[in-house]
């Protein structure tokens, strides 16, 4: 719990880093848009006039029509000899020059046609969207990171739950007719799938069925396909996690996820857990990095609990599959747990046919 209130910790003073880095950022954004004129924020053309030519061109009675834009702080300059598809040159004017009365009279003498737009035009208008464009960011951005911040906790408190697979109905598309070559393992497991199709049989004459299946077998011998097999022989809910998933870097995250996992195989017994690969999580303790206790000793002391404790789990059988049996601790091995071993050895030489013929 220390160290998930920890890194809940960290997540929020990350959040709250990156947030005040936004809201500075869009702040000296707003104040520098609200403090450079409109005039200063267009770009000088190439081909735009000075101001100086625009005086000698009205001096020498070049000029036929002016169109000044007070809020731009520009003028649009059309010459006598321009044509008529020629665009308009423009000119950038000096400072509420386009209310300055000697310049409209000195456009007057020379016969110049002047017109003036009025002021707080379209400009305005898209400086004010601008403003209100950044601000909507600002507010968007915010509640990203709020909702970020929200699905981490939430994926910080979510470390401990199960990742098994679960299919209430286990539509695996293995029976034990899709299985050749391992016939001696198929009839020891016939009394786990007659058990998980009628346990009230069982439980009428006192009858106990084994809380825990190994399969025990060289690599690729089948012992996977066989756990499907048995699921879908008996249509019970199904389970199905590798041992390495318990395993993880935060102590206690591995006993938590074993919790969990049993508290719903119980919710839906009878049915089948299937750990594939338990040498991954069940290794002898004892053996670790100075022999003390770490993750993979309390996820393995919580597996022994929940199949062998105080409380009883009727009806959840877990199937486990290994190469590696000889490494798996003893507690796991012995009656109560993981009661009866079914060896699926290599397939003989009739095996080998009958597995040609599936298929085939």
């Amino acid at each position: 719990m220390a160290n998930r209130s920890r890194q809940q910790a960290s997540i929020r003073r990350t959040a709250q880093v990156a947030a005040s880095g936004l809201l500075t950022t869009t702040w000296f954004l707003m104040q520098s848009l609200v403090a450079l004129p409109p005039a200063m924020a267009q770009t000088e053309e190439d081909d735009e006039l000075t101001y100086g030519e625009f005086l000698e061109l009205i001096d020498s009675g070049q000029v036929d029509q002016v169109d000044i834009d007070p809020n731009r702080g520009r003028a649009e300059v059309r010459l006598k000899s321009d044509l008529e598809e020629d665009p308009p040159q423009e000119v950038i004017l000096f400072q509420n020059d386009g209310r300055n009365p000697e310049l409209i009279q000195r456009l007057r003498e020379q016969d110049v046609d002047v017109e003036i737009q009025p002021e707080g035009g379209g400009n305005n208008f898209a400086w004010i969207a601008t403003n209100t464009l950044v601000i909507m960011l600002l507010v968007f951005g915010l509640l990203l990171i709020l909702r970020r911040t929200a699905n981490s906790a939430g994926g910080a408190m979510s470390f401990g739950r199960s990742r098994a697979r679960f299919q209430m109905e286990a539509k695996t598309g293995v029976q034990f007719d899709d299985v050749a070559g391992i016939e001696e393992a198929k009839e020891e497991l016939q009394e786990v799938v007659s058990f998980l199709k009628n346990p009230e049989k069982f439980t009428a004459i006192g009858a106990k069925i084994p809380r825990g299946v190994l399969l025990v077998g060289p690599p690729g011998t089948g012992k996977t396909l066989l756990a499907k097999a048995i699921a879908g022989e008996a249509a019970v809910p199904f389970f199905s996690i590798s041992g390495s998933e318990f395993v993880e870097m935060f102590v206690g995250v591995g006993a938590s996820r074993v919790r969990d996992l049993f508290k719903k195989a119980k919710e839906n017994a009878p049915c089948i857990v299937f750990i594939d690969e338990i040498d991954a999580v069940g290794r002898q303790r004892g053996t670790g990095i100075g022999g003390g206790n770490d993750e993979r000793e309390q996820t393995l002391n919580q597996l022994l609990t929940e199949m062998d404790g105080f409380e009883g789990n009727s009806g959840v059988i877990v199937i486990a599959a290994t190469n590696r049996v000889d490494v798996l601790d003893m507690a796991l091995l012995r009656p109560g747990r993981f009661d009866r071993q079914v060896i699926v050895d290599l397939p003989s030489y009739k095996g080998r046919l009958e597995i040609l013929k599936v298929h085939a």
